[in-house]
């Protein structure tokens, strides 16, 4: 039976019919439905770890201990997993592991565009790409027969496109695999330099093998029709070449990539008259083509910037302007992202907006819209765990300059358990100057709402003992921790204040649900059942659109009648506004 499956719930299905056992990821898109989805699967333990770096090695030892395992993220969460990544190809594998890096071309919900099938000849390990969903759950099945059969970890490169998206896929059978038993064998997994040295020749000898295979395997196939053109090409471009050139080409459709299949290539390219490479981002297989000496044309034409599609192909290859529909672009409203109605980070932010002469390091979630019209607060966010590093940092020499300016560092709570818990070490350890927030909205917000360490849940919804924040922060040894609840101006004013006057690090730790949180029963006794809505009592409201500079999507200025409008369908009754207005135009229903 074939049905319609994302991208991603086909490699959670094709995990599950090759006998996964294990796997872990931290959430980030575009590849989070990864690991919920194989959590549908009694037979695959499937868990949330911390951050990337800890999925990875507990995937490791998973597959030491004989088990086939997964272990997913979104690109730059490839970064954080780099260190044990890049020994994994030293030690091999006993069962067979794949990591699937789902890489952001376009930067759809990313801090960059980063191309990781570099990483993975940078890491000596194997790389297939899948084109659709069918490929991704056919190619999962695929990369655990290479990786068992070659010692070797694979990494499954998608893209944004090829993890959304859906397409037919034709399911099959879970195939049970006996957990292989586990043998001592310290020559093979102690990364000692004597056996590190020992390993690497045997590295090399499996990168050769893999290239026979690569120019062997029916994951690379030829396409033959015109053979005037000929497109070497990979992943969802396939896909976008394929839709341009039809039968007017013929394609060399590359899954398996690294290594590379210089044999089939240069056979590939002796029969066609012009070769083009097509492919996302960097020139991965244009750069190799050409270093073994086979004329071809790639980026030269086609862009290493952001996501192709067809339209780009068609323009850059064949000079084609596809007609689009003609639309008034004067009449396009500007949508920017903004807080939710009710985001308990926006009271937080309109209170520190109004403190001067400090910098604000901000990090990976939601708050980062806190750098956003008409916050405008954070002036920096770079990557996971960075705010609270970063603004250490920039504390030490705003001291030397002697600015007399402070740094607020503003980290989430599932980002904190992620790698703010170090950064934070390092403050304390340092004898820093900081003041220090956790946004602690109860669950991971920006991707989801996926459980962390700090909800009292895992993935599978057990009930366990949450991680408290307010706990750790004080045995890393912070003296200054308030507890505050960030709906609360004047509570969110004072321990700023309190916070911004103290001489050491400092943590703030303000505490509510996301807006659109499903509350727990724990939830609802600490933080009570939903709040009454606000609305503006129009003959009282001066117009001084003060409740605006909340950025709160629920409030609207009705310019005719100068007058602020409250949309009883998106508020949530937060009160931030109620707070902020100076004329007390805006009142809770039933008051």
């Amino acid at each position: 039976m074939k049905i319609f499956m994302t991208g991603n719930e086909a490699i959670a299905r094709g995990a599950y019919e090759a006998g996964v056992v294990y796997a872990s990821a931290y959430p980030g898109t575009p590849s989070t439905e990864i690991l919920e989805n194989t959590a549908q699967y009694p037979e695959i333990i499937s868990e949330w770890a911390p951050n990337e770096k800890v999925a990875l090695e507990a995937v490791l030892g998973a597959s030491i201990a004989g088990g086939r395992a997964l272990a997913a993220m979104k690109h730059v969460g490839v970064n954080v997993a780099a260190d044990p990544l890049m020994t994994i190809s030293y030690t091999g594998v006993t069962g067979g592991l794949v990591l699937i890096s789902a890489d952001d071309p376009g930067c759809h919900s990313s801090q960059n565009e980063q191309d990781n099938r570099i990483l993975a000849k940078f890491a000596k390990i194997a790389c297939v790409e899948p084109s659709d969903s069918q490929e991704s759950l056919d190619y999962m099945k695929a990369a655990y027969e290479i990786s068992e059969k070659y010692d070797v970890a694979v990494m499954l490169r998608m893209t944004t496109r090829v993890c959304h998206s859906k397409s037919l896929v034709e399911q099959g059978e879970r195939v049970e695999k006996e957990i292989i038993p586990y043998v001592k064998r310290p020559e093979k997994y102690i990364a000692a330099p004597a056996h590190a040295k020992k390993l690497h020749p045997v590295v090399e000898a499996k990168l050769v093998d893999l290239e026979k295979f690569s120019n062997e395997t029916t994951l690379n196939r030829v396409e033959w029709f015109d053979k005037k053109i000929g497109i070497v090409t990979s992943g969802v471009a396939y896909q976008y070449a394929k839709e341009v050139f039809g039968e007017n080409a013929s394609y060399l459709k590359l899954g398996f990539t690294n290594p590379m299949p210089m044999d089939k290539i240069r056979d590939f390219a002796a029969q066609v008259e012009m070769l083009y490479v097509i492919e996302e981002l960097e020139p991965f297989m244009e750069d190799q083509i050409k270093a073994a000496g086979i004329s071809c044309v790639g980026k030269e034409k086609i862009p290493n910037i952001g996501e192709l599609n067809p339209d780009i192909i068609a323009k850059a290859l064949l000079g084609e302007e596809r007609p689009l529909i003609e639309i008034d672009k004067d009449k396009i409203v500007g949508r920017p992202p903004t807080l939710c109605a009710g985001c308990p980070h926006r009271g937080f932010f309109y209170a520190l907006k109004k403190k001067k002469n400090v910098m604000v390091t901000g990090d990976i979630g939601c708050y980062t819209l806190g750098a956003s019209e008409p916050l405008n607060t954070t002036d920096t966010v770079i990557d996971m765990g960075a705010s609270i590093s970063m603004g250490h940092g920039a504390q030490r020499v705003l001291d030397k300059a002697g600015k007399g300016m402070k740094v607020v560092s503003v980290i989430g709570d599932s980002t904190f358990f992620h790698s703010g818990i170090t950064s934070l070490i390092d403050v304390v350890y340092n004898q820093g100057n900081t003041v220090n927030v956790i946004l602690d909205n109860r669950i991971t917000g920006m991707t989801g709402h996926q459980e962390n360490p700090g909800t009292g849940y895992t993935l599978s919804g057990k009930k366990v003992k949450e991680v408290e924040i307010d706990t750790l922060v004080r045995a890393l040894g912070v003296e200054l921790v308030i507890n505050v609840n960030p709906l609360d101006l004047d509570a969110v004013t004072k321990a700023l204040d309190a916070a911004l006057a103290f001489e050491g690090p400092s943590v703030i730790i303000t505490r509510w649900p996301c807006a659109l949180k499903k509350f727990t029963p724990e939830d609802i006794k600490e933080f009570g059942k939903a709040q009454p809505v606000c609305y503006v009592v129009e003959e009282e409201c001066r117009g001084c659109r003060l409740c605006n500079k909340t950025g709160c999507p629920a409030i609207v200025f009705d310019k005719a009648k100068k007058k602020s409008y409250i949309d009883p369908n998106a508020c949530v009754g937060c009160e931030v506004c109620l707070q902020v207005c100076p004329f007390h135009a805006i009142k809770k229903a039933g008051e």
